[in-house]
């Protein structure tokens, strides 16, 4: 970028238009070199209208050295054919005296005359620029957060639908009533966690798809929680969840040394239950992991106990798991919760029978 000198007065004049791009960057978020291009680009166009349309005009915004000046350069001429583009040596004497050896010279233009101008024609290409800028501000934000969870703060919750506002960085976003905890009540100020499920680009701008609900929360705030499993000495296999209510949770270690389920679980318990608080109370079953379908599937019915597995197809996956009468309902669970968790966690269809064969008398 040429370096163009300015006087004090000039320098002084500036430094209120640069202070004002740097709160539009703190407010919106937008670079100041990007709001200085659109600025630029208005006032050249408007510019070049008192010069016939011809392309002369020059705008530099160096933000860096706080740097505001629009010149025309005009060729110097012993006859002037355009009076737009050309000028006499004699004035481009008086303007510039080293000029005549260049062949033209650069005439400064106030840029406070083109303020209303641009204000008047150009104020919808920079509002589209700006709302462009926001756009791509808003989808780079959202997508460096994609499949991960993210602080949101709650600014308002419709009455009616449910849908909660949510503010992450500079940005917007709405978590749906569908995709936040039965019975958990969110409230506005407060500070939530929720999962980015994923991120679009529409017509509309970034659509941002967040949820509360989602087994991938209780995976990530695992990740926090565990140093173990945030570098992979443990892994989680797989999840199953019901929100609000329970999630059971598969972890397997290649290590054998290692109590994968003792450490997700923590000293007393403690890092679980920073989950757990995190969730409301939703309880977490932590199960081992295993590739024998047989030793997966007891495992995953836990906390009850079970007898046998016997696996009847493995395409569809489905077999018969047969546990103490006593542990029926225990395997079985409220409305059939225990059960429907360890089947998504397995992925095998489970039949649960009672030991001796019978369904009570």
């Amino acid at each position: 970028m040429a370096r163009v000198k300015m006087t004090a007065k000039e320098k002084k004049s500036n430094k209120e238009f640069f202070e004002a791009l740097k709160l539009m960057e703190q407010e919106r978020g937008i670079p100041c070199e990007f709001i200085a291009d659109k600025i630029s680009e208005a006032i050249t166009v408007a510019a070049r209208k008192d010069y016939g349309g011809n392309d002369i005009v020059s705008c530099i915004i160096d933000t860096e050295n706080e740097i505001f000046s629009v010149t025309a350069r005009k060729e110097i001429v012993d006859e002037i054919e355009n009076p737009y583009t050309q000028i006499t040596r004699e004035e481009a004497m008086a303007i510039d005296p080293k000029s005549v050896e260049n062949g033209f010279v650069d005439i400064k233009l106030d840029p406070k005359k083109f303020g209303r101008i641009v204000a008047q024609n150009s104020k919808n290409n920079f509002r589209q620029g700006v709302k462009e800028a926001e756009r791509g501000q808003a989808l780079a934000e959202f997508q460096s957060h994609n499949r991960e969870v993210v602080t949101a703060l709650v600014k308002r919750v419709d009455p009616k639908t449910g849908n909660a506002v949510v503010e992450i960085g500079h940005n917007e976003a709405v978590l749906p009533r569908a995709e936040q905890v039965p019975d958990e009540e969110i409230f506005e100020g407060q500070h939530i966690k929720v999962y980015v499920v994923d991120v679009k680009e529409t017509e509309r701008g970034p659509r941002i798809m967040l949820s509360r609900t989602h087994p991938g929360l209780v995976k990530r705030l695992f990740e926090t929680e565990v140093p173990e499993i945030f570098d992979g000495t443990i892994e989680i296999k797989s999840i199953s969840r019901q929100a609000g209510a329970r999630t059971k949770m598969a972890v397997w270690s290649e290590n054998s040394e290692i109590d994968a389920i003792g450490a997700c679980i923590g000293q007393r318990g403690a890092r679980v239950n920073n989950i757990v608080e995190e969730l409301a109370g939703e309880k977490i079953d932590i199960v081992k992991y295993s590739e024998d379908p047989v030793e997966f599937i007891s495992e995953a019915l836990s906390p009850a106990k079970v007898v046998s597995v016997t696996i009847q197809s493995a395409d569809p996956k489905v077999c018969v798991v047969r546990v103490p009468e006593s542990q029926l309902s225990l395997a079985i669970g409220n409305k059939g919760q225990n059960v429907r968790l360890a089947a998504k966690l397995t992925g095998w269809k489970i039949d649960i029978h009672p030991e001796s064969g019978f369904f009570g008398e």
